[in-house]
């Protein structure tokens, strides 16, 4: 790689750490480009060549953090060869994730009204939502016409119990509900 594209990617990625700072600390709408600006130290015109608007500088730091993710997620799973087992041990570290003040405030809080409810879907469907739909495939516990509609009630249910922690309730309870849940979806004999 040549010293210019070095500089670029380097810019970059410091850009890139600043913003979802900023974004995660302040939200999106209490974020200012002018802010942004004053904490990497970059003109407006060097920011806009690397991002063309606030909205593009959000939507790359939402697909780093979406990536930081699954790759938590694909960790927390690595070696579990029960597809039932690989799935609460997915949904449980998503759980465990999703309570990170910029996982929070990016992906859950921020993402649907930045990008809209259809852009951000899609994004999710490439990350989070399409390793769900994929883990609960594996599991054979739902018929295959029904598991794009199960997925979506799970995640929402994972999601709101999320949403309910990280705003001040018991983390544990919420981990055990929703291990129960999996549970009883998993195995609804028991």
């Amino acid at each position: 790689m040549n010293l210019k594209a070095e500089r670029g990617a380097a810019t970059r990625d410091r850009v890139l750490a600043i913003a979802t700072r900023l974004f995660a600390e302040r939200g999106y709408d209490e974020t200012s480009v002018e802010t942004v600006l004053q904490e990497t130290g970059l003109s407006k015109g060097a920011l806009y060549h690397h991002y063309a608007g606030k909205d593009v500088l959000f939507e790359a730091v939402l697909e780093a953090t979406e990536s930081a993710v699954q790759v938590k997620i694909m960790d927390a799973v690595r070696g579990i060869t029960s597809p039932a087992e690989s799935l609460k041990a997915g949904v449980l570290a998503w759980i465990r994730l999703a309570g990170d003040p910029v996982v929070k405030q990016i992906v859950l809080i921020d993402a649907p009204a930045v990008l809209g409810w259809e852009r951000w879907r899609a994004m999710e469907e490439r990350y989070s939502f399409g390793m769900l739909k994929s883990a609960l495939k594996a599991t054979k516990a739902v018929p295959p016409d029904f598991l794009d509609l199960h997925a979506h009630m799970l995640l929402a249910a994972i999601n709101e119990s999320v949403l309910l922690v990280a705003r001040g309730g018991d983390r544990v309870a919420a981990e055990a509900a929703v291990e129960e849940f999996l549970r009883r979806l998993l195995h609804p004999a028991d």
